[in-house]
């Protein structure tokens, strides 16, 4: 396995939306505003033109903060998306490092790998504690988070939902 994460690009869009089709059959998000993103893919210069702003801070929506999408690709196929908070904007309720393996793809250790690298991009932009988390029931993003050093902070409630918070030393 040779994953890598890359920007957004144009030769991987239509890869890329077949993972998010795969998303919404299984009946789940996956990659934050993944039906947006499918409309914006459609006009793939002002897609990335916007990713671009976001990494840098420039016209960020309010109630949000600088981050950088990537796309995970092995084998010229998109297997999954990564996305890196470049700080938090709610300490209890948001992760540094959110991500999603195509539902086809998983239990390949391309998000044990996903992150781990994730982890490198974080280091690179100066965070030296991640916050990550996952809901409780969700018992592979839990194993992969520990997988990369992930030590276990407290059990909350998010919108009903028992979720598990976890910070890696960067």
């Amino acid at each position: 396995m040779k994953l890598k994460l890359i920007l957004p690009n144009r030769k991987y869009v239509a890869s890329y939306i077949k993972m998010e089709r795969e998303f919404e059959v299984e009946g789940t998000r996956g990659a934050a505003g993944s039906l947006e993103a499918l409309y914006f893919l459609k006009d793939f210069p002002s897609y990335n033109k916007k990713a671009a702003q976001n990494r840098k801070g420039i016209n960020v929506p309010k109630g949000k903060v600088p981050s950088t999408l990537y796309w995970a690709v092995v084998d010229k196929k998109v297997v999954g998306r990564l996305s890196l908070r470049h700080r938090l904007w709610k300490e209890f309720s948001a992760s540094h490092i959110g991500y999603a393996v195509k539902p086809s793809e998983r239990r390949k250790g391309y998000g044990t790998e996903m992150l781990r690298l994730g982890l490198l991009q974080a280091k690179k932009l100066g965070i030296k504690k991640v916050i990550m988390g996952c809901r409780e029931d969700n018992v592979g993003s839990k194993k992969i988070i520990e997988a990369n050093g992930g030590i276990f902070v407290k059990k909350y409630i998010k919108e009903k939902v028992p979720k598990l918070r976890f910070y890696i030393k960067n």
